[in-house]
């Protein structure tokens, strides 16, 4: 079977069976049909999942850490595991999926350029707050900031994500940057992208392993007795590692990339797409 130049023979990315076999027994899908059977279940699960990270995260906050406040108590600390697993884990696990909805495929990508980046922006924000909640805490109690492994991880996570917003939207929306630029860039991004979402993973469960030795070395049932809420706080690692690592799986998957994801968005920037 050969291919005019720029063609993308369809069995790769819905099968590693050839389209003819597929022809035989009838079922010759469209460039929607296989990758959105498998995609659709696989995203509602995701974002189940995704839903439950942050709702475990607010119970642990609300029943075992005593509450919410904004006033630089203990309180405003809760909202910190709040604010990042809902904006550096959820929003941004969901923004890096964007370019892998089967919607995307067709059409302009600009309105999926923008939504991408919203998501990423709204994370960010999230992510700032979270770190303000953090520092103001520390601040008030006379806490040192940025002595653990999870405070270095975490905020390498933050400042990695800002420069890897801040280039992708002066490299794939603003029309100055150059289409040999943004070829060069575009893996460098993608790369980030998933060794971000694996940094914020790494500081997540190490934020909730922390927490938990604070909290429990001098309780009467302490960590290793594993108490309800060490059983709790594990078992909310454990689903926020199995997030992450779905979302790098559904990211590392070629059935479910864009087919023209080596073209579009490198000649389309926003200005220009916008004329």
């Amino acid at each position: 079977m050969s291919y005019t130049q720029g063609s993308i023979p369809l069995w790769n990315y819905f099968s590693r069976r050839p389209l003819r076999a597929r022809r035989k027994r009838g079922a010759s899908p469209t460039s929607r049909e296989m990758p959105s059977i498998q995609f659709l279940p696989f995203s509602i699960f995701l974002g189940i999942l995704g839903v439950l990270c942050v709702g475990l995260t607010g119970f642990w906050g609300r029943h075992w850490l005593g509450g919410f406040a904004w006033d630089g108590s203990s309180g405003m600390f809760n909202w910190h595991p709040v604010l990042m697993v809902t904006g550096m884990l959820v929003l941004y696990g969901s923004a890096a999926l964007v370019y892998r909805v089967p919607l995307s495929w067709e059409g302009p990508k600009l309105p999926w350029k923008l939504l991408h980046a919203a998501l990423a922006l709204a994370a960010f924000i999230l992510a700032v707050l979270g770190l303000v909640a953090v520092f103001e805490f520390h601040n008030n109690s006379k806490i040192p900031n940025l002595y653990s492994v999870h405070s270095w991880v975490g905020l390498t996570a933050v400042l990695l994500f800002s420069c890897q917003w801040l280039m992708g939207f002066a490299s794939f929306l603003l029309p100055w940057a150059p289409i040999w630029l943004r070829a060069l860039y575009k893996p460098i991004h993608v790369f980030f992208g998933s060794a971000i979402l694996s940094l914020v993973m790494v500081a997540c469960i190490s934020g909730i392993n922390e927490k938990l030795f604070f909290r429990l070395k001098n309780s009467t049932t302490p960590y290793s007795k594993l108490p309800a809420e060490a059983w709790f706080a594990n078992i909310l690692g454990m689903l926020i590692l199995i997030y992450g690592l779905l979302v790098l799986w559904a990211l590392a998957r070629s059935a479910w990339k864009r087919p023209d994801a080596n073209s579009q968005d490198i000649q389309e920037p926003l200005l220009q797409e916008a004329r």
